[in-house]
């Protein structure tokens, strides 16, 4: 039976080999390990007797908005409805915090688009909003805001929005 529980710190080398596993292939961004350190209070992790075979974080980006990151699964646990498990509880979390509108950059757009995600090309923030965003030192914020510095990044993502949560 699949758990999905909040992440520990003794939870981050499996995170890492997970990330390690789909950065390879561009599939997701690499993070550094001290990173998933700082952000574990973020993550989700899915887990079978005690051994990690998935994770997900929520960062909350604004008072109504927040971001779906590193959402995987491993290889051989895949396609067993585990990422949708992880999924549903981030956008249950999204909803406990207030959060109206919850964000992904993927390359997996049919996966998110049957958890009621839509394809987007615009800014969601307003000018003021996104001239607050800019100060951010994350770079996911940079990735969601477009800059022109993290654009080799995203080549290829989609850019998906969930509303009313």
């Amino acid at each position: 039976m699949t758990t999905i529980r909040a992440a520990r710190t003794a939870d981050v080398r499996a995170i890492r080999d997970l990330i390690d596993v789909y950065s390879a292939d561009g599939s997701l961004l690499s993070k550094a390990t001290v990173t998933i350190f700082e952000q574990i209070q973020e993550f989700l992790v899915a887990e079978i007797d005690g051994t990690v075979i998935g994770c997900g974080a929520l960062h909350v980006m604004w008072e109504d908005l927040a971001e779906v990151r590193t959402l995987a699964v491993r290889p051989d646990q895949a396609r067993h409805g585990i990422g949708s498990q992880i999924l549903e509880q981030l956008l249950t979390n999204a909803r406990e915090l207030g959060i109206k509108r919850v964000f992904c950059l993927t390359f997996m757009k049919e996966f998110f688009g049957r958890h009621g995600f839509v394809e987007i090309d615009d800014t969601l923030v307003g000018h003021d909003v996104y001239e607050q965003l800019l100060q951010s030192y994350d770079e996911g914020v940079a990735e969601f805001l477009g800059l022109e510095r993290v654009k080799p990044n995203t080549l290829g993502n989609f850019r998906m929005l969930r509303e009313s949560l």
